[in-house]
């Protein structure tokens, strides 16, 4: 005697398949833009990062030579390379330059990525009762990246 057994369904059906697919493809969506920011964002944190040696030789130099506020003339803490401050960086992967300048009574770090959009970091600093105020921006602000 033969006993017939219906066959038993095995695997997804199609449309099972395409609910899937249009999930995935949804939070691809919304992911990929947010990962392509955050990645952004941690290739600038090297020309952040650069500018810190920067501005804590500016700091100290203006505490060892008693400056009460940044003038256009040299005598104080104006250049790269002298009483203390570092010389900027070699360029490398993602800093492309770093530039130090006074304005009438500001000093101003600007660091700039190397990447086509040439976004950059300023730090602008002030001194007011023997310390050095900053203050940053630049068009890393608008991008969100510092």
């Amino acid at each position: 005697m033969r006993v017939q057994q219906k066959a038993q369904q095995q695997g997804f059906t199609l449309i099972e398949l395409m609910i899937v697919v249009a999930i995935v493809a949804i939070l691809a969506g919304i992911g990929m833009p947010a990962y392509q920011n955050y990645t952004d964002r941690a290739k600038f944190t090297e020309v952040v990062a650069a500018t810190a040696p920067i501005k804590t030789g500016i700091e100290l130099c203006a505490q060892i030579e008693g400056i009460t506020e940044f003038k256009l003339t040299a005598a104080g803490c104006g250049e790269l390379g002298e009483k203390g401050i570092p010389s900027a960086p070699a360029a490398s992967v993602e800093l492309k330059s770093i530039a130090l300048s006074l304005s009438s009574k500001d000093i101003v770090i600007t660091a700039s990525n190397n990447d086509t959009t040439a976004v950059t970091y300023t730090l602008t600093g002030t001194v007011s009762q023997g310390r050095v105020t900053w203050i940053s921006g630049g068009g890393c602000d608008s991008l969100g990246y510092c």
